[in-house]
């Protein structure tokens, strides 16, 4: 065999090898994943091993673990009219069946800031129902609140 043969066969075979390599991903337990072909949705990936078309398919990961964000700082107006900052910190996850990691992804932009936007929100209106005493004391009415609002709206 004369030289050029050989170097293109190892040019075949480190081709084949890469793109092996690029069609194998793997999905962490604390993961799902929605795979797009084309960038439009095709099938959904439990944790384990994934073969993908390489430049035609596309792996995207979704957490399903729970996340803590921080809602930040805001100043509220309670009902006796008095000033109130109020700090807050949202927990949430996104369910691991099929339907709840697609509308993760496909309903909404970003659903971390949007689940941030609407706690946000909602804390405003729970506290600004109270007077500033009430808002101090009764923080777990403050918080079933929130949640079954929160609740509630995410369950689509």
């Amino acid at each position: 065999m004369s030289a050029a043969v050989i170097i293109i066969i190892i040019v075949v075979v480190v081709l084949v090898i890469w793109l092996l390599g690029q069609s194998i991903r793997t999905v962490r337990p604390t993961s799902r994943g929605l795979i797009e072909r084309f960038g439009k949705y095709n099938r959904f990936a439990n944790p384990g091993i994934i073969f993908l078309i390489p430049f035609i398919e596309r792996l995207v990961r979704v957490n399903i673990t729970e996340n803590m964000i921080d809602a930040g700082l805001q100043e509220i107006i309670t009902s006796d009219s008095l000033n109130a900052q109020v700090d807050a910190q949202v927990y949430f996850k996104v369910r691991s069946d099929e339907e709840s990691v697609k509308a993760s992804q496909y309903n909404v932009y970003n659903y971390m800031v949007q689940i941030v936007a609407l706690a946000r929100t909602t804390l405003r209106n729970i506290i600004g129902t109270m007077t500033l005493k009430d808002a101090n004391s009764e923080r777990g009415k403050i918080n079933s609140a929130l949640y079954n609002n929160l609740a509630s709206e995410t369950k689509n």
